[in-house]
């Protein structure tokens, strides 16, 4: 590495376990720490349950129970010793609640955890500072929230222990300035002889041995008055710290292009970008041993910066290894059986016998010498759960590998001849822009000069051409003329999206068609704050007037905004708005309070099945089209270092008659299918059933 030998014992030296032998006990224990006296080490055992040993008497003792909390991936759990190694800040759950609170617990065992900032908007990951007289933690308090599903801006938090602490960081700059010069000159001996001696021997002393840490003191009472919202402005917040004086306030932060270290002074409020980083990722920042630097961990980067010039330095890290791919993955599929055995949502593992399954499977992996084969060995393991959310992957990278453009046009088949006859071309595609003559019926003869032949295999006329000058010539069959025209061809994704817009409306246009303009169609894409926002503009947009609305949800692959959406097409009206009799409209201004239908089918997946279960349940409307599988749960997709990914179902959803609606078919009200040989002639049998019921109401 090219750390310096400060930086190198700075991290190095900070490794917390080294062995986890002395634990003994057959359960996994994760994240431990020295406590600061270094007399003993806190662990999670089973991920959430807050343990201590003592490392001289080997005895453990539980500090929080598992129950306190819920791992969703590994890692994401946090506690935090005090500076005395008497307490414990934690990150907790009560009961019945998913939404992070900062506890304080004593190290003994003995206490119950108090919970010091109840919020229903989370406090997140607190933190000791300024040598205990302090507490920070994360919280979406103050900031803006996604419209739909999860998703907020967060502030940093403090909250003073006492109230002489809370008194001290509400003075002025110079009343601040004055207040630390009177306790320099109480420390300060007499200038005499006898006082430097006495000087130099206690500094000796000191060198021998550390400074002794006083036992905390908290005044918990009217706690909740001393605390402050540190950020002076909610953001996309990343790492976060406070200086060692309290002065100063770090944090990483996304505006506009990244990710930057600010700083704020917390007394003159003043706030500025310290070192621009433009970061892809939140990442985290940790201070120096002698407050001077922080280091900063983003976007798979270790970088430096010098608080006082404010510039940021990467630290670079290489290295070499030699790697036993066998081994390697032997180890992997380990940790991917233990993980489910681990972590799958029903403990009985649905009745499939998980140890069996290994040894079955376990015996092929010696005849494995690739991660493609690997990783589908995995998933036909992980299929023996009968489950959805799981399966494994390997993503490979191949930076050189083809990239075909795109053309956005459909082709006729059936033409015999040289070229490309053109069908249709897309909407918004490179042949639609203004001056293109190109329309449906010409052929395109050739690519970048290169003749285009029947039966020739084109596509590798336009790898690499996305975003580039290509010359088409083209041919008019009907006035044989022929030109050429430069466009410039798009990716397959850009396609891909042209093609989901061209879909949606023609369904809209189907829908008016249909119902003679009296409803509105929204087709919901997934189960996201970008999904609802779409949803929400259209419904009470253009479809406002309308007499009734078709919330298609078909192709939706999941995410969570069940909750979300069902609300939002519940609405019922309860106040109207009548200024001189003048309509305004009615309360609930933002919501939809007339008629809807759900169409769902068979490739609703996950979120997109606990929808319209959500929605039948609230009775607002009727479901037509073709049953979901029963797929939801919530999920943790965990990626692996040799490129390889597998899901674990983590979390069930219960229905209100007590079943977990994973494996539980979804039946419609109205049960349609899609015939190919009806589709292909541009109807769409679900939605002229939607329309045929919602006009009914």
């Amino acid at each position: 590495t090219s750390l310096t030998r400060e930086e190198e014992k700075y991290f190095f030296n900070s490794t917390v376990l080294k062995e986890i032998s002395i634990l003994s006990t057959e359960n996994e224990a994760f994240q431990a720490s020295y406590s600061p006296d270094g007399k003993e080490v806190a662990f999670l055992e089973e991920r959430t349950n807050l343990k201590v040993i003592n490392l001289t008497s080997k005895v453990v003792r539980e500090i929080m129970p598992g129950n306190n909390n819920y791992s969703y991936s590994d890692g994401d759990q946090h506690y935090d010793w005090s500076p005395d190694s008497k307490w414990f800040l934690v990150s907790y759950l009560r009961d019945a609640q998913w939404t992070d609170q900062a506890g304080l617990v004593n190290a003994s065992g003995k206490e119950p955890v108090i919970n010091l900032a109840p919020s229903g908007y989370g406090a997140y990951s607190p933190e000791w500072t300024m040598d205990g007289k302090m507490i920070t933690w994360y919280s979406a308090r103050n900031g803006m929230r996604n419209h739909g599903s999860w998703g907020s801006e967060l502030d940093f938090y403090g909250m003073f222990l006492t109230q002489e602490a809370w008194d001290e960081y509400n003075l002025s700059e110079l009343e601040a300035e004055l207040l630390a010069e009177e306790k320099k000159e109480a420390e300060e001996p007499k200038d005499d002889e006898d006082s430097k001696d006495k000087k130099k021997g206690k500094d000796k002393e000191e060198d021998k041995e550390k400074k002794k840490v006083e036992p905390l003191v908290f005044e918990l009472d009217g706690r909740e008055d001393r605390m402050v919202r540190l950020t002076t402005h909610s953001s996309d917040l990343g790492g976060a710290l406070i200086s060692k004086d309290g002065k100063k306030l770090y944090y990483l932060a996304k505006f506009e292009k990244g990710y930057n270290l600010w700083e704020t002074n917390l007394r003159t409020k003043e706030t500025k970008i310290l070192a621009p980083l433009n970061s892809k990722s939140q990442g985290s920042v940790e201070m120096g041993p002698k407050g001077e630097v922080l280091y900063i961990l983003s976007s798979g980067r270790l970088s430096k910066v010098t608080l006082a010039k404010g510039k940021n330095e990467g630290i670079a890290i290489k290295g070499e290894m030699l790697l036993d791919e066998t081994a390697e993955r032997a180890y992997l599929a380990e940790h991917i059986w233990r993980q489910a055995k681990k972590k799958f949502y029903r403990v009985d593992m649905q009745g499939v016998d998980w140890d069996l399954y290994k040894e079955a499977y376990f015996v092929k992996l010696a005849d494995i010498n690739n991660n493609y084969d690997f990783a589908e060995l995995m998933s036909e393991l992980l299929g023996e759960l009968n489950a959805s959310h799981t399966g494994a992957g390997y993503r490979s990278s191949n930076p050189n590998g083809d990239q075909t453009a795109s053309l956005g046009i459909f082709l006729d088949n059936n033409h015999t001849g040289d070229g490309l006859k053109i069908i249709e071309i897309i909407d918004k595609s490179p042949l639609s822009k203004k001056g293109s003559k190109a329309k449906a019926g010409h052929v395109i003869l050739s690519i970048d000069g290169v003749k285009i032949t029947k039966d020739m295999n084109y596509y590798p006329l336009l790898n690499r051409k996305t975003g580039k000058n290509t010359l088409l010539t083209i041919f008019d069959p009907q006035t044989k003329k022929r030109w050429e025209q430069t466009v410039k061809p798009i990716s397959r994704g850009a396609q891909g999206q042209l093609l989901y817009e061209r879909w949606v409306e023609n369904c809209n246009e189907l829908v008016q068609e249909l119902s003679e303009g009296r409803l509105g169609y929204v087709h919901v894409r997934g189960m996201n704050d970008a999904s609802f926002r779409k949803v929400y503009d259209d419904a009470l947009g253009k479809h406002f007037a309308k007499e009734g609305l078709i919330v298609d949800t078909r192709f939706n692959g999941g995410g969570w905004l069940h909750d979300d959406l069902a609300t939002f097409l519940n609405g019922e009206v309860y106040m109207s708005f009548r200024p001189r009799g003048q309509n305004l409209g009615a309360e609930p201004q933002f919501k939809w309070t007339k008629p809807s239908v759900v169409v769902m089918s068979e490739s609703n997946y996950s979120d997109a099945h606990m929808f319209p279960v959500t929605y039948r349940a609230m009775g607002i409307g009727k479901l037509i089209g073709m049953p979901v599988p029963g797929t939801g749960t919530a999920v943790w997709w965990e990626g692996l270092q040799n490129g390889s990914w597998f899901g674990i179902p983590m979390v069930g959803m219960v229905d209100t008659n007590g079943e977990y609606l994973e494996n539980q078919q979804l039946e419609p009200d109205i049960k349609v299918a899609l015939e190919p040989a009806v589709v292909i002639t541009g109807r769409d049998q679900q939605l002229e059933a939607a329309v045929e019921e919602l006009l009914k109401d």
